[in-house]
């Protein structure tokens, strides 16, 4: 008898911009079924599901009812990830979100606890740390190319999104700007590099307390700033290594996708942590430096739904958990809270190492079977 593919059923809550990166490769993957698309906005959802050929859309709550889908795609405000979530969980549901995965620790704990009592899983963006350029960067640090990785350098910084965004209001509000908008990608990086952070010093500043924005119906406006725009944060690693990170939304300097990691051997330069490919550059002394090509998933957003299927389906962990995506809460509420007392604070949570992924590894490729 011919075995043939079993898609999980998937439905997405939250059909704003980005839902687009999502849908063009969550309709696209043979082991996954998109059955709904909900939104606040129900002409939104309904719009999103005639342009990518989902059968139905409406409510929040019209999906959560429905039997044929098993994971819940998050892709609401961070105000509302940890509600949103919480309630996929009820309805029996696993979930894959958005970052940053919680506000605080107290929803970001109770979240974790209430999935383990459900027996459902929780997994959160970034996902583009299973991408080809992220991944062959691990795989060489793994290998021991640039010997035992000793200190990390990441950076992101520039003027900030008001310039270009037509919305860019919560982008500077409660659970935003650099640190928790931007932190996510980097953090998961060198904590996949160095594992569990220990403690975390930092300082911060905001340059303006209103912005203006600068496209889309909207420019000419100016809105309030709730958060810091600068974070620079020293992270000391329970393995005895160290990092140094910026996050700005304060420099006319545009310089994205900056994370080095430095070991007794050589340096690795990483790809862009936003990004799915980029090559990974080796600096091993002298004045030539070694290109490592990417080798892995090609695709964007939403490779972590497909990946996080296939491990409930094999009854592995996923790739990207939940815990892991606490403990980078964790470290940056750790450092907004050193930035505010000037002193080191303690990163309480930890995380266990993560297998990476097979380079062949393809999510276009059928592997759940019925």
């Amino acid at each position: 008898m011919e075995t043939q593919n079993h898609p999980t059923g998937v439905g997405l809550v939250g059909a704003g911009t980005i839902s687009d990166q999502y849908l063009e490769n969550l309709t696209a993957f043979p082991d996954l079924a998109v059955r709904f698309i909900a939104d606040l906005d129900t002409e939104r959802a309904a719009s999103q599901a005639k342009k990518w050929s989902v059968e139905a859309s409406g409510t929040y709550e019209e999906l959560l009812a429905r039997d044929d889908i098993q994971i819940v795609v998050n892709l609401t405000i961070p105000a509302v990830h940890v509600e949103v979530a919480l309630k996929a969980v009820e309805a029996g549901k696993h979930v894959w979100g958005e970052k940053p995965y919680a506000l605080d620790r107290e929803s970001g704990r109770q979240l974790i606890e209430a999935a383990n009592a459900a027996g459902v899983r929780v997994a959160v963006a970034p996902d583009t740390i299973l991408g080809a350029g992220i991944q062959t960067g691990l795989r060489q640090v793994q290998s021991g190319a640039i010997g035992t990785p000793l200190t990390g350098l990441a950076i992101f910084q520039g003027p900030g999104p008001e310039s270009w965004h037509p919305s860019p209001e919560f982008l500077f509000a409660r659970g935003a700007g650099p640190l928790f908008d931007l932190g996510p990608y980097y953090l998961t990086t060198l904590v996949r590099v160095f594992g569990p952070v220990a403690k975390v010093a930092a300082t911060a500043s905001q340059s303006r307390a209103e912005r203006i924005i600068g496209s889309g119906p909207k420019a000419g406006t100016n809105f309030p700033v709730e958060v810091p725009t600068h974070i620079s944060a020293l992270l000391s690693f329970e393995s005895g290594a160290s990092a140094q990170c910026i996050f700005s939304f304060d420099s006319k300097l545009q310089r994205a996708g900056f994370v080095e990691i430095a070991g007794t051997e050589g340096t690795a330069q990483f790809s862009d942590p936003n990004e799915f490919t980029g090559d990974t550059v080796l600096h091993l002394g002298g004045e030539e430096s070694v290109v490592i090509p990417a080798q892995g998933s090609q695709y964007g957003r939403g490779t972590g739904v497909a990946e996080l299927a296939q491990a409930i389906s094999e009854g592995r962990k996923e790739r990207v958990p939940g815990e892991l995506a606490f403990h980078v809460l964790d470290v940056m509420v750790s450092t907004a809270e050193a930035a505010e007392s000037g002193s080191f604070v303690d990163v309480n949570s930890t995380v266990e190492p993560i297998e990476l992924l097979d380079p062949q590894w393809d999510p276009s490729a059928p592997s759940i079977l019925a």
